[in-house]
């Protein structure tokens, strides 16, 4: 078996200035400092020189690579490591790298070929990945050490970059948004975060903040699709839970700390930190009845509210702006003039509406993004905006979309490698193919924004390149893989995250039945089960509750209802299904069975109808509630929320309920039995029911979708509102109204 990189690595030591790693040994040394020699040729020049700064040294290297390095510089995909590869014969010698070619691989973002890992990196000369597995802190910095092995053979070392969504937070691994769970310390999920710091304060986010910039720098992953700064609006929008939730403002605070403290300063990254890539300007919630932009029926945002982009989504992002993020992704969807109120940009003026996806659209992110907010990073697209969301630029190939994504602003495309797609786009430019050869020019667009010049590409690269000085990488991108371990490995990190999973927990109902002490629970017997959406993984979670029950004082657990004077029911509801198009609006009724409408191809509501579960056996809650309540016992339940879920099918019928945000059950335990007081508080409003959400014949909601639930009663019929001028958020059988800052005490 070859040796590994991370076994080869030499390193030369800087007295006063960074340490260069290499496996080649290609160093130069001038004045008694070491550089690495980056093309090879022994001389020391602008961009070998760590003592310029990181935007001379990437304009000075983007202008000395070849139009084919620069193109590989254009993209990243999603990638997978050598122990993913089951056929062993497409692995390299070392075990680390797949090598396995794809003729035609599909996936929800576009369909492409690939070929194995070396090939990539040498031939295609591509330097940034997606990684989406989950493998152990050594193995990931070995993979990574290896991947840039090979990036030293290039006519230019460039360091490769590998790029993970989020890894801190417990919950389903959803590919395209937390794609592990588990290995680095796990935090509860943002809106739990969200909740936390309502709850504590905001000393959480920076403690949260240095963890991430820690434990992925020790492996060497140095960039991370990751935070959501969307406010969220439309309650049906499946990725809520990604978010910090609908408080704009706090949102903002959030960012304010977050960003410095991954990145590694208030000015923005150094050699420590972790580059962030905050999405998805301008703001993704603005959902069309909660429609997903990754299918057709949602592919507009729309305001429907007199300047409710510049109100609530964009001021998150001003916050990104002001600490410097490494780069900004824009969503896939494009702005409706037809659904929409007026909306004005930062100087009052009426927003240009260009019906094309934000990463097409070159008001956006030229004038609104860039000028206006002063962004000075660079543009990352979501994955798939050239192939499968093409939003708006439906009518261009494939070439012509990436010409016109960079001609708008953005610096790397995601989701493919279009190698070919972007040098035809190029060869286009060269040779004339609009002016000479005769071919006509897309309507409505011009020869510059459909072909790819040096000047365009020479811009991306050097916008993308100072991210990788800046990091450092180009003096060092090795790690050691036994200190990945042990930085992650850290207990005061893996302690916080378990703090933090306590403080998420908000207790919205308390009728004597909280918190569980001794006193109440001794003789007495507990009934305890779990209902998931699937009801296999109902059955898997009781069963794991019970042990943990099992181990509390004076506890008897019991099989009965009927002989039980408490009932514990955690609830885990899931509606839809990530990427996929869901036959009717999102369902967000705690149900099992339920019959709702179709919808039809612009969205609207059809006369067809359609079962959704989004709890399997919700039904047994009230029977097993009443036999409790028959013997004067009391029901307690816990519900996770991914979503803004309406509770009438299960708050009448508890005494205690509680709110958790993919907070591990330990936690909620916890709370119950009085060990830790809740502090939690609402990051999110919760509908009060269909009524509130209910859409029109023509697709209009009662509600709009571009106002955070805390307002909307602001537009909700009067007819609608009770006494207190409220129609939009449930109350309770206490009176309480479970909206946004919610949270009750012990």
């Amino acid at each position: 078996m070859k040796e590994k990189a991370s076994s080869r690595i030499r390193y030369y030591e800087n007295s006063q200035g960074p340490v260069i790693g290499t496996c080649n040994d290609k160093v130069i040394r001038e004045d008694g400092l070491y550089f690495r020699d980056i093309n090879g040729d022994g001389k020391l020049n602008t961009y070998k020189d760590w003592r310029k700064s990181p935007e001379e040294r990437a304009k000075a290297l983007a202008e000395d690579l070849s139009a084919e390095e620069k193109i590989g510089l254009l993209f990243l995909n999603s990638w997978k490591m050598g122990m993913e590869q089951e056929d062993k014969e497409f692995v390299d010698e070392t075990g680390l790298l797949d090598e396995k070619p794809v003729e035609k691989g599909s996936s929800i973002f576009a369909t492409s070929s690939t070929v194995g890992t070396t090939e990539t990196i040498k031939d295609w000369k591509v330097r940034t990945f997606i990684l989406r597995s989950n493998p152990k802190p050594d193995e990931l910095a070995d993979w990574i050490n290896e991947m840039n092995s090979l990036a030293e053979e290039g006519e230019h070392f460039i360091p490769v970059m590998v790029v993970s969504n989020s890894r801190n937070e417990n919950g389903e691994v959803v590919f395209g948004m937390n794609d592990a769970s588990g290995v680095f310390a796990a935090w509860p999920g943002t809106m739990g975060i969200a909740a936390a710091v309502k709850g504590d304060g905001i000393h959480i986010i920076d403690d949260f903040a240095d963890c991430i910039r820690r434990e992925w720098d020790a492996v060497g992953m140095k960039k991370g699709y990751m935070y959501m700064a969307d406010c969220a609006t439309d309650p049906r929008w499946q990725r809520t839970y990604g978010t910090f939730g609908e408080d704009s403002k706090l949102i903002r605070e959030i960012f304010e700390h977050l960003i410095p403290g991954v990145q590694g300063s208030q000015k923005g990254l150094t050699p420590d930190g972790v580059a962030m890539t905050v999405k998805h300007f301008p703001g993704g919630s603005a959902r069309e009845n909660g429609f997903d932009p990754h299918y057709r029926q949602g592919q507009w945002n729309v305001y429907q509210t007199e300047n409710s982009l510049e109100t609530y989504h964009i001021p998150p992002f001003v916050a990104a702006i002001e600490k410097n993020a490494a780069s900004i992704m824009p969503y896939y969807a494009k702005p409706s003039r037809e659904k929409s109120a007026d909306q004005y940009d930062l100087q009052g003026n009426p927003i240009e509406w260009k019906p094309v996806g934000f990463a097409f659209n070159d008001y956006f992110i030229q004038e609104l993004l860039k000028k206006q907010m002063g962004f000075k990073g660079y543009i990352n697209s979501d994955s798939g905006i050239v192939q499968n969301m093409a939003w708006g630029v439906e009518e261009l190939e494939v070439c012509e979309r990436v010409a016109l994504a960079v001609h708008a602003g953005v610096d790397i495309i995601s989701g493919s490698y279009d190698i070919e797609a972007a040098k035809e786009a190029y060869r286009r430019g060269k040779e004339g193919y609009y002016t000479t050869q005769g071919h006509k020019v897309p309507e409505g667009y011009t020869v510059e924004q459909v072909t790819l010049s040096d000047e365009a590409l020479t811009q991306a690269a050097a916008h993308t390149l100072k991210e990788k000085f800046e990091l450092g990488l180009f003096e060092n991108p090795y790690r050691d893989p036994q200190k990945a371990v042990e930085v992650v490995a850290t207990k005061k990190d893996w302690e916080n995250a378990a703090d933090v999973h306590r403080k998420s927990v908000v207790l919205l109902k308390n009728q004597g039945a909280l918190p569980f002490t001794e006193e109440k629970t001794a003789g007495k017997k507990v009934y305890a089960q779990c209902f998931n959406k699937k009801e296999e993984d109902g059955v898997k979670a009781t069963e794991e509750l019970k042990k943990m029950l099992e181990k509390e004082k004076g506890i008897i657990l019991t099989e009965n209802p009927e002989e039980a004077d408490y009932a514990l029911l955690f609830l885990t509801p899931s509606s839809g299904e990530y990427f996929n198009a869901t036959p009717g609006y999102l369902e967000l009724e705690i149900c099992d069975g339920k019959e709702v409408c179709d919808v039809d191809e612009e969205g609207r509501p059809a006369k067809t109808t359609h079962k959704e579960t989004t709890l399997s056996g919700a039904g047994k809650i009230s029977e097993i509630a009443k036999t409790v309540h028959d013997r004067g016992g009391k029901v307690i339940a816990n519900i996770n929320f991914t979503l803004a879920w309406e509770v009438g099918t299960v708050e009448p019928y508890a005494d205690g309920l509680l709110a958790g945000f993919d907070t591990y059950p330990w936690a909620v335990l916890d709370v119950i039995f009085g060990r830790f007081s809740p502090v939690g508080k609402m990051p999110i409003t919760l509908p009060k029911d269909d009524s509130v959400l209910k859409v029109n014949p023509e697709g209009v909601c009662i509600s709009p979708n571009d106002v955070p639930g805390y307002d909307k009663d602001k537009y909700m019929p009067e007819k609608m509102k009770d006494e207190n001028g409220k129609a939009y958020a449930y109350r309770d059988s206490a009176g309480n109204y479970y909206e946004l800052n919610f949270g009750l005490h012990y």
